[in-house]
């Protein structure tokens, strides 16, 4: 294993932005920044042994600074969406900002995406290990409590990107983090990606209103266009004339993933025939967002000056249901004070 470490630029108020580049023994390597916490690059070989860089982002701090889409970014306090742009805990009410439509959308808009994070490196049996950690005060975006954050990535042997979530605080507060990565299996610049094959191991999804909050209904995906349960083309049923679908312009639900709370399993995967890249997902967590970047417009250039529109890529954002803090069925996203939240994501990459 190995890692590099270099300047790459500078914050507006001149503290030094920097890119640490971990690589393994089988040359699969991956890039982050302290700027976010961001996740940059991701490069695996293809079937024929060419690096292929599948995850979307920037060339530079500044578009970093921007970034619309979060390419890359762990979402946190709370990933997705709060309805109203409130919730109740412990009898008070708590305001957040409302940023999408009448909702909270990610925090947002004080976004973490936008913050230096303090760094650390370290090598061990599991890897190389990049670390990022942030405070986040009391009152950080709305939310109580002083919080302690940690984000750390590792480049595994096996060709896996972990990413372990830690936090606690000193109230009782949200914590449901995600990261927003973009994937394209046939390189960040390949244009669509409804070619590509998704695989879900979830029986049902959260059934959501016009403006994506979950009614409380678990809906079965059998029989519908929703279903991943035997892996199909993205594009295969994205058009049909379905709720689900044409409230949310494509795929952009949460699916209720068939593993045991709190184990981590295969909850989802993906496959390009082009390339023979195929990408593993785990997770720890009971929810998935799966989006295919039906609202994706982004008018900045993308990384070697790559143009990204609709339907270019996709997410799978594991999570807490939408709105669960505010839905006493879903599981909670509630923190205890001075209790750790720990949860692991990993996306595995191999070849077909």
């Amino acid at each position: 294993m190995a890692y590099k470490k270099e300047l790459w630029g500078n914050m507006p108020d001149g503290r030094e932005v920097y890119l640490y580049t971990l690589v393994n023994e089988n040359k699969v390597s991956a890039s982050f920044t302290n700027l976010g916490a961001v996740w940059v690059t991701m490069n695996v070989p293809d079937r024929n042994g060419k690096e292929t860089d599948v995850v979307l982002g920037y060339d530079s701090v500044s578009d970093y600074l921007l970034n619309p889409p979060h390419f890359g970014a762990p979402i946190g306090r709370n990933a997705n969406r709060i309805a109203g742009a409130k919730f109740m805990l412990n009898g008070k009410e708590y305001k957040l900002t409302a940023n999408n439509s009448t909702n909270n959308l990610h925090s947002g808009p004080d976004l973490y995406q936008s913050r230096l994070w303090d760094s650390e490196v370290e090598e061990n049996d599991m890897g190389t290990s990049v670390s990022f950690s942030l405070f986040s005060p009391d009152g950080d975006q709305g939310y109580p409590g002083n919080a302690n954050i940690t984000i750390t990535y590792t480049l595994t042997p096996d060709d896996g990107l972990k990413i372990d979530y830690h936090m606690i605080c000193d109230e009782d507060t949200v914590a449901n983090f995600t990261n927003h990565s973009y994937f394209n299996l046939n390189g960040h610049d390949s244009g669509s990606a409804l070619d590509q094959k998704v695989w879900i191991d979830a029986d049902t999804y959260t059934r959501a209103d016009e403006i994506s909050i979950p009614t409380g209904e678990f809906t079965p995906v059998k029989g519908t266009p929703m279903d991943f349960t035997v892996m199909k083309t993205i594009g295969q049923d994205i058009n049909e004339d379905y709720e689900a679908l044409v409230f949310g312009s494509g795929y952009d639900h949460n699916w209720v993933l068939n593993h045991p709370s709190k184990e981590l399993a295969l909850c989802a995967a993906s496959e390009s025939d082009k390339t023979g890249i195929r990408m593993e997902v785990y997770t720890d967590l009971p929810g998935m967002q799966f989006y295919t970047a039906n609202f994706l417009n982004d008018q900045m250039p993308g990384k070697g000056g790559a143009v990204y529109s609709k339907r270019c890529c996709y997410c799978f954002e594991t999570q807490y249901y939408p709105n669960a803090v505010n839905t006493p069925e879903f599981p909670s996203p509630v923190l205890k004070a001075g209790q750790e939240y720990q949860t692991t994501t990993i996306y595995k990459f191999s070849t077909i």
